[in-house]
């Protein structure tokens, strides 16, 4: 007994250790510049910052979107975009070009872990000739508001709501725990410092950090927040075109909102193997119209796919439309 009990705690302890292994702080070298990234895992993609840097006044920081394959340990992310770019000083290597960084994640053992690779510029993707070479550190030199996530990520802030709102919020000023004021509550019982003998400087009490609240993304949210992928152009005319959703694989409880040049049409339709249909009026089109549907959750199988027959008159079109966490699906649908 007791050893099944030791086997079933060693799984545990591996299990929730490579669910964190690529969530963290990563610190080193990309490219010749010192870099520290956030990067968070959401399923197999990536999110969080990246700071390349001279000093903490002195740095450039951005977005970063990625993928992570756990079949070959492969880290890929590049740098999304820019928010602060703060300080004169020229940094160093190609100063101004957002990064594309492929790398290998590596446990040697004794709690180290490395992610060693290559990176490119964002725009010119097959030059890779930087060196990406980061270790796993504890202490971000830089705080900000992914720090909540990394702290708690085993415990809760995992969870794919908490982690785009967090995205949102990234692109708001932040102001750092020692800018902040420092209120004292109940001032008349508050028992003040005493200067000891030898002492030169009363010590103060550091101000607490507390968390931002993290409220979940309205479907509103995530469809400003996510990319939109062109799938298809789909011609129209006539008195009006029906659209067929259907659930494009195994049904698994797929949930999609649908909006109509950027407002909102439709909302909680559930894909199944029979057709949710909807009809709209051509004359109430503009020339060109931009079909997006927005994944509301991912079913139990993702991603969010989704497989549309739309018809138009005597005519039938076809599209497989697939959305994630990250982007959505986007058809255009063009007056004839």
């Amino acid at each position: 007994m007791n050893r099944i009990v030791s086997l079933f705690t060693l799984m545990l302890i591996v299990f929730s250790g490579s669910a964190q292994q690529v969530t963290g702080v990563w610190k080193g070298k990309i490219d010749r510049k010192n870099v520290e990234v956030k990067i968070i895992q959401k399923g197999d993609s990536l999110t969080g910052t990246s700071y390349y840097y001279e000093s903490s006044k002195n740095y450039r920081r951005y977005s970063i979107k990625g993928y992570f394959d756990p079949n070959n340990n492969s880290v890929i992310w590049w740098d999304d975009q820019l928010i602060d770019d703060k300080g004169s000083k020229p940094l160093g290597g190609s100063s101004r070009t957002p990064l594309i960084s492929e790398a290998d994640f590596n446990c040697p053992g004794g709690g180290e872990m490395f992610l060693d690779g290559k990176s490119s510029p964002k725009i010119k993707p097959e030059l890779k000739n930087g060196i990406v070479a980061l270790s796993k550190v504890n202490d971000p030199l830089f705080p900000d508001e992914w720090d909540y996530v990394v702290d708690n990520y085993t415990i809760g802030a995992n969870d794919p709501d908490i982690i785009d709102s967090v995205f949102l919020i990234a692109f708001t000023p932040y102001i750092r725990p020692h800018e902040e004021p420092v209120v004292i509550e109940n001032k008349k019982e508050e028992v003040l410092p005493v200067l000891m003998p030898g002492m030169t400087s009363v010590p103060t009490k550091p101000t607490p950090v507390i968390a931002p609240e993290i409220k979940p993304l309205t479907i509103e949210e995530k469809y400003i927040s996510r990319d939109k992928v062109f799938t298809a152009d789909i011609p129209v005319e006539g008195d009006s075109v029906e659209l067929r959703f259907y659930d494009n694989a195994e049904v698994d409880g797929d949930s999609i909102s649908l909006f109509l040049n950027a407002k909102l049409l439709f909302t909680h339709i559930r894909l199944t193997d029979k057709a949710y249909s909807i009809k709209l009026p051509v004359k109430e089109l503009s020339d060109t119209n931009e079909l997006t549907m927005v994944a509301e959750n991912l079913g139990s199988i993702p991603p969010n796919t989704s497989y549309m027959v739309a018809i138009v008159g005597d005519k039938r079109y076809e599209a497989k439309l697939a959305s994630t966490e990250n982007s959505s699906a986007m058809i255009r649908l063009v007056k004839q």
